[in-house]
């Protein structure tokens, strides 16, 4: 007898931003296998974009990419242009794209424009974003918006990353409730410490060490670790959950 699949997406449309490369590229292919045509939003990289939509399209998805700048409201009309021209609706939307500056840098020492840089990033690509996908989602929809541990604990030396990590997690709090009535789901996943290009600098020598003592499971994530509970947010196993910070660091930030 046939069984029906657990998580089963044929058919949905959705959009990841960040999508070329790690944690996106992971959450887009497996949106894919559940079997949504997915839109990839990305910055620059043009090879790696072109490489996930082939992947994507392979694993039969309708799959396309928009190279733009989220945090601006030009690159995200243009996103959501070829949105509406692709798919006509959408019942997905993944906000991952951001940018975590490696360096260490105290209060009293950082610049103006990596503070901006940074918000633009990271929070404001986020509202115009999340604002443009709840538009589109007239029957009910999925958004899942990527914080960071950073957000639930703070980041000395990272404060500007910190911040917009934190202000996520109070953004999907208040849209879980504004946007219920029109049976819009949203979350948020948490990682930790991922193996991605983006943590790579502060992953060297015996800093990575460092970093495993920290994580009571004692290794790092891999994207697809993050990906997946994504993927549970966007699916029918998640129905009754929203406004939910969900923890993916191994332990080492236990907040409930």
């Amino acid at each position: 007898m046939m069984t029906e699949r657990l998580v089963d997406l044929k058919g949905k449309k959705a959009i990841v931003t960040g999508g070329s490369r790690g944690i996106g590229r992971a959450t887009a292919i497996l949106l894919a296998r559940a079997g949504a045509h997915v839109g990839i939003a990305y910055r620059a990289r043009d090879d790696q974009a072109t490489d996930t939509v082939a992947e994507l399209r392979r694993l039969g998805s309708s799959a396309w990419s928009v190279a733009a700048d989220l945090g601006e409201p030009e690159g995200v009309a243009k996103l959501f242009e070829r949105c509406d021209g692709e798919f006509g609706w959408l019942d997905i939307f993944v906000a991952n794209a951001g940018i975590w500056p490696p360096e260490y840098v105290a209060l009293v020492e950082m610049p103006d424009e990596q503070w901006g840089e940074v918000i633009k990033a990271n929070l404001t690509s986020v509202f115009l974003t999340a604002r443009e996908a709840a538009r589109r989602m007239a029957d009910g929809g999925k958004i899942v918006i990527v914080s960071s541990t950073a957000g639930q604990r703070g980041e000395a030396g990272h404060s500007d990353y910190a911040a917009t990590k934190g202000a996520i997690i109070s953004f999907v709090k208040s849209l879980a409730v504004e946007l219920a009535a029109r049976d819009v789901q949203v979350n948020s996943v948490a990682p930790g410490w991922v193996e991605t290009d983006m943590a790579a600098p502060a992953l060297e020598g015996e800093e990575r060490e460092k970093v495993l003592a920290t994580i009571p499971l004692r290794r790092l994530a891999s994207p697809e670790d993050i990906a997946g509970p994504i993927l549970f947010l966007c699916s029918k196993l998640a129905r009754h959950v929203t406004g939910e910070v969900l923890n993916v660091n191994g332990g080492s930030v236990l907040c409930g």
